[in-house]
């Protein structure tokens, strides 16, 4: 029998550090029963899970906490409980089983400080059969019939910019992961190597072996993954892992007694947004301020130490282990003709079900939002997604029929981006949205090109102004014309793609801009400088609650009387709003 807790950073943030120290103590006397961790299986909103495994049954139970370890340790001692009463619900299992599940193939079900449990899911078993039976050639050429392209963003083919720095002549290469996730709301990366840190490790030897091995088998070939500081329990999962691969000789010199040779570092960067861009990764590696250069020539030709480079992101090398060991074949049947295999998501903000899903592409918005989603939380009204991140783009809910691959979303205005999918009920203002994805943006930009520093800067300050109740005839217009000489002007791709957000909302959001500069409204009551409070005479029943919390000494009224609101000294705390129980409060 075995107890395993979902011990990943968001089972932690909901305590199941405590839940497994709980049952450690709780059956430290139980020789016939281990207690071990996983990491996030994606059903973040269920957190913390435990899994009692006994025999091959595994129940699941959800929303774990002091009173069910309780319960969980009469079940297992055989005396009378109430553990079914917490056991998951079987919608949450369909949805589950209903994603096609390869780069989290892993995730909440191995223990990945354990590199047995790895190994025995058939584990660097596709490392050894690319090192000892196939060319770097051939790999390369099942990556290509897999149609497997980055899933950083952009979307490039792999097997192309394996193939070019294998091309790329040099007396040293390097094999670097990307794993500094910056989009708000984005968390995919950081979950795999929290939950499967090996997998990301052999896809990234077999890139190595297919970008640098020689006739002598010997590659010259170094790893880095460049992972963000603020991800400190991948990074100690991943120190673990490469320990353990080191130790069984999947690392390091003669892998598989083949004389290939190939070992991996970390670099844990310090949270720049822009160090998510290729070429400011590598400045960073080198010591400088992680700032975009000029392409060409491309990081294939002359990356890291101008030496050939080939970068992928964490989900991209999660995704080769199985395309060798099940066929690139497989892979390409999967998604659409443009995009194939599968993509992870993030579902965060206004969701019912927030979490990590990975669905093929070609699957819609609203595939994801409702069916795996559970759809909008407390039963309000879907207005939009934000896909990509600040560089990508809002997407309104009559376009949620969309299809879920690179072009498609391209022609909505977003894009894809690293998977971040941010979702807005009808409470949320787009004016707003925009103004903090700009925000966002202008605090990231390293500042190099006067479009990206100065152009956002004033493309903030114009949203701001409308969002304090100071919108101008003209501003629409001056937003769009920035805008498009921003995308114009920029050097890299996070300036060019910096106004996205602004784009797209004006584009399906228009009126709400109108509403806030003409009408000096926030239809959707976020913008505190445009609310009005009022109350209605007929609803109040002059308990005195709202006055008693007036910050401002705004409402005036007597016992039992209706009482009124003072715009003057109001400060639209909204503290009158929240605590009338008898609706009388009205904001406008």
């Amino acid at each position: 029998m075995k107890i395993t807790v979902g011990k990943g950073s968001c089972g932690i943030a909901a305590g199941a550090a405590e839940i497994l120290n709980l049952f450690e103590q709780g059956l430290k006397d139980n020789a016939d029963c281990s207690v071990t961790v996983t990491g996030c299986i994606g059903m973040c909103y269920l957190e913390p899970i435990v899994n009692l495994i006994n025999n091959g049954e595994n129940i699941t139970f959800v929303k774990v906490n002091e009173k069910i370890v309780d319960e969980i340790l009469k079940y297992i001692n055989g005396e009378e409980n109430h553990a079914g009463k917490f056991i998951i619900q079987q919608e949450d299992i369909d949805i589950l089983h209903s994603q096609n599940r390869i780069a989290l193939r892993n995730c909440g079900i191995i223990d990945p400080e354990n590199i047995s449990e790895y190994i025995a899911c058939g584990g660097y078993k596709a490392a050894e059969k690319c090192i000892t039976e196939l060319t770097p050639e051939e790999v390369i050429a099942e990556i290509k019939t897999s149609g497997l392209s980055g899933r950083g963003g952009a979307g490039f083919s792999t097997a192309f910019k394996w193939n070019a720095a294998r091309q790329s002549a040099g007396d040293k290469k390097y094999v670097i992961c990307n794993a500094d996730e910056g989009d708000p709301g984005a968390f995919m990366d950081r979950a795999v190597i929290e939950g499967d840190p090996h997998a990301v490790i052999e896809g990234m030897i077999i890139a190595a072996y297919a970008i640098g091995s020689d006739a002598t088998r010997q590659s010259f070939v170094e790893g880095i993954v460049y992972v963000r500081a603020e991800y400190p329990l991948a990074i100690i999962r991943l120190e673990k892992a490469l320990e353990q691969a080191r130790e069984k000789n999947l690392l390091g010199n003669n892998i598989f007694n083949s004389g290939f040779c190939f070992d991996i570092k970390i670099k844990a960067g310090a949270g720049a947004f822009v160090c998510g861009e290729e070429t400011a990764l590598i400045a960073s590696l080198e010591g400088e301020r992680g700032m975009p250069r000029l392409k060409p020539p491309f990081p294939a030709q002359k990356g890291y130490w101008k030496k050939p480079s080939n970068i992928n992101n964490v989900e991209t090398y999660a995704n080769v282990p199985w395309i060798i060991r099940n066929g690139g074949v497989n892979f390409n049947a999967l998604g659409t003709e443009n995009s194939k295999g599968t993509k992870v998501f993030a579902l965060t903000g206004k969701i019912a079900k927030g979490g990590l899903v990975e669905v093929p592409m070609g699957k819609t918005i609203n595939d994801v939002v409702y069916g795996v989603g559970g759809g909008i939380k407390d039963g309000k009204k879907f207005k939009a997604v934000q896909m990509g991140g600040p560089s990508g783009g809002c997407i309104p809910a009559e376009l949620a029929d969309t299809t879920i691959d690179y072009k498609t979303l391209a022609a909505t205005g977003a894009i894809m981006g690293s998977g971040g999918m941010v979702v807005m009920a009808e409470s949320t203002c787009m004016v707003d949205m925009a103004r903090f994805f700009l925000d966002f943006t202008c605090k990231e930009s390293c500042g190099k090109c006067i479009h990206c520093r100065i152009g956002n800067r004033r493309m903030l300050e114009i949203l701001e102004r409308i969002c304090g109740g100071n919108g101008r005839d003209g501003d629409i217009e001056l937003l769009s014309d920035l805008a498009m000489q921003i995308k114009d002007g920029s050097l890299c791709q996070l300036g060019m793609t910096a106004p996205n957000p602004v784009l797209t909302t004006l584009r399906y959001f228009r009126n709400e801009y109108e509403d806030h500069i003409n009408h000096k409204k926030c239809t959707a009551h976020q913008c505190k400088p445009l609310l009005t409070y009022t109350i209605n005479g007929e609803k109040c029943t002059g308990c005195t609650l709202c006055a008693k919390k007036c910050p401002s000494n705004a409402i005036t009224g007597e016992v039992k009387k209706a009482h009124s609101i003072d715009m003057e000294k109001c400060v639209k705390c909204g503290k009158c709003a929240e605590v009338c129980r008898f609706g009388a409060v009205v904001v406008d």
